[in-house]
């Protein structure tokens, strides 16, 4: 339960160990991450980016509810055309948002040209899991279990059918790590989360 929650907070740890001063977060969506963050980094600001307007007033307030007004700016943007200046920020993220993106490759891409040299991106993703039993159960609970639940309590059952399909369609970590470097990143890791479920990529801006 929740459990996306302790993934965020191993980004964050990774993104203060930085010791950034600006950071943009791309599809902040409802503002988790760049909160987390705000909370946890001093002396830094955070840029939050999405397509989503109705996402972004739920984020706006969020981030008042909490006074970080002052620590966090979030805008209407897309992660394929940023109103972001060239090498103007230490770090980038991403949570749960690249494999939404329709074309991946040229949003990496702007992303990078927004970090300057020396910089990170960190990218939070889900993935399917390697083990084959692990991978058994957890398709089982995200392709069945769940959209049934979601059929009882919500009308919109396709919310829940989404999010496995578009986790079958991402990439491996092996392919996106690849992807990673094709774009021109260098030095790739990948930390696996919860038995594969997750991964956490950091990459470095050469």
């Amino acid at each position: 339960v929740n459990i996306d929650r302790l993934w965020r907070r191993r980004v964050v740890r990774l993104v203060r160990r930085m010791q950034p001063k600006q950071v943009l977060d791309v599809a902040t969506g409802t503002g988790d991450l760049a909160i987390a963050m705000a909370r946890k980094i001093a002396d830094c600001h955070i840029h939050g980016v999405d397509l989503s307007a109705q996402m972004l007033s739920i984020a706006r307030q969020k981030v008042a509810e909490r006074g970080l007004s002052e620590k966090i700016s979030l805008d209407v943007g897309d992660a394929e055309h940023l109103d972001v200046a060239d090498g103007s920020v230490d770090v980038a993220t991403v949570a749960f948002g690249v494999r939404n993106f329709e074309h991946q490759r040229e949003a990496l891409t702007e992303i990078k040209r927004t970090i300057r040299k020396g910089g990170h991106l960190i990218v939070l993703e889900f993935s399917n899991p390697s083990c084959a039993f692990v991978r058994w159960c957890y398709r089982l609970y995200s392709h069945y279990i769940l959209p049934a639940i979601g059929r009882l309590v919500s009308k919109h059952a396709t919310a829940y059918t989404y999010l496995p399909e578009s986790i079958d369609q991402f990439a491996s970590p092996e392919a996106f790590s690849t992807l990673l470097k094709e774009v021109g990143f260098d030095s790739i890791q990948r930390k696996s989360q919860s038995m594969g479920i997750a991964h956490i990529y950091i990459a470095h801006k050469a």
